[in-house]
Order: C-alpha cells, then sequence, then structure tokens
C-alpha cells in the first residue's frame, strides 16, 4: 500500500496556507501574499478533439466515480453534523472543476498539487459568486474503501479539518484513478456571498 498524502490550501482575503501530510508526519507552510482573481481560464480540449472510444470510457466510468464523489460528501457532511455544523451543498459547477483537477493529478498533466487552484476558484465565479474558497486533495492506493482513507486522512489534518469544518455552505468532489490503481481526490469548499 502507498503511504497517504494529502495538501491543503485556503484561500481568503488573499492568503494561502499549505500543508502536507505523508506517513503521519505533519509540516505545514504558510505563504501569505495577495492575489487578484483577473484571469480568465481556458477551456483546455473541444469535445470535438476526443476520440469517441475516450468519451464512451469516461461515460462509463463517470457513474462508479460519482458515487465515491457522493460518498466524500456524506463523509464530510456526516463528521460536520456532529460537530453541529450545517451541512454542504453538493454544486456540479464545483465537482466539474474538482473533478478536472483530478483527472489531471491522476494522468500525470500536473504534479500532486494544489497547481492551478487560483484558476479553478476563478472558473467557478463565473457563475458562482464567493466570498471564500479552499481546498483539499488526497490520493491513495491499494485499500478496499479509498473514500473513507481519504476523509479519515482529511480529519487527522489539522488544515484540512479546518477546511472542512469551515464557514462553508456549497462544495464540489472529483476523484479521478490512474492505471496504477492511484485514487486522486479533490474537493473544493465554498462561501457563496
Amino acid at each position: 500500500m502507498v503511504s497517504q498524502v494529502f495538501k491543503t490550501r485556503v484561500c481568503k482575503t488573499g492568503a494561502f496556507k499549505l500543508g502536507l501530510l505523508k506517513a503521519g508526519t505533519f509540516s505545514a507552510l504558510a505563504i501569505a501574499g495577495s492575489f487578484v482573481l483577473s484571469h480568465a481560464i481556458g477551456s483546455g480540449l473541444a469535445s470535438a478533439q476526443v476520440r469517441p472510444v475516450l468519451q464512451q470510457q469516461i461515460a462509463q466510468a463517470a457513474p462508479s466515480f460519482q458515487s465515491l464523489e457522493q460518498a466524500v460528501l456524506t463523509q464530510v457532511n456526516q463528521y460536520r453534523a456532529s460537530r453541529k455544523l450545517p451541512p454542504l451543498k453538493m454544486d456540479s459547477r464545483i465537482s466539474e472543476q474538482s473533478r478536472l483537477h483530478s483527472q489531471a493529478m491522476a494522468s500525470g498533466g500536473v504534479p500532486f498539487s494544489h497547481n492551478g487552484f487560483k484558476q479553478r476558484v476563478q472558473a467557478i465565479a463565473r457563475t458562482l459568486p464567493y466570498s471564500r474558497a479552499a481546498e483539499n486533495v488526497a490520493f491513495n492506493q491499494g485499500y478496499s474503501d479509498p473514500v473513507r482513507q481519504a476523509v479519515q486522512g482529511w480529519l487527522k489534518s489539522p488544515g484540512h479539518l479546518k477546511n472542512i469544518e469551515g464557514s462553508f455552505d456549497t462544495t464540489g468532489v472529483g476523484i479521478a484513478k490512474n492505471a496504477k490503481g492511484e485514487y486522486y481526490f479533490t474537493q473544493v469548499f465554498i462561501r457563496r456571498r
């Protein structure tokens, strides 16, 4: 089994925080700075450029990942309820951005990281005004319940837990799996305006 690796990023009033949990140790790096959400991101490949076989494979795989994504929401909301916090509502626009990031990590298109977080939030903001955003990512391999492993890992990490317990009201979850059997998770948290 592969050791779990988790990262978190919080974005509020221009401050980023990044944490890393690997094999039971925790180190945090706080990066403070301002940023301006002024750039639009490209849409990537046009659907006409994707081979029909690939589209069929994605369509066949989608239901199983959607059920796993829903399981992440259920487990996070169960934890929030145990702390008397309101449940998060799943939003398909946020899940779409989360899923794209998980797919990019699983395929090796981007490293396991928060690369592109600002752009994901910008894409979400085009249709969903927000005042605060945060992100948790995880990957694991070799577990019978990869969702439980990811969520339990987040709950044991102060940075991830802060996001899960945060004053957010909306979320999206994206999961992807590569040929090596590695599951990649992205959960974006949003507080609507």
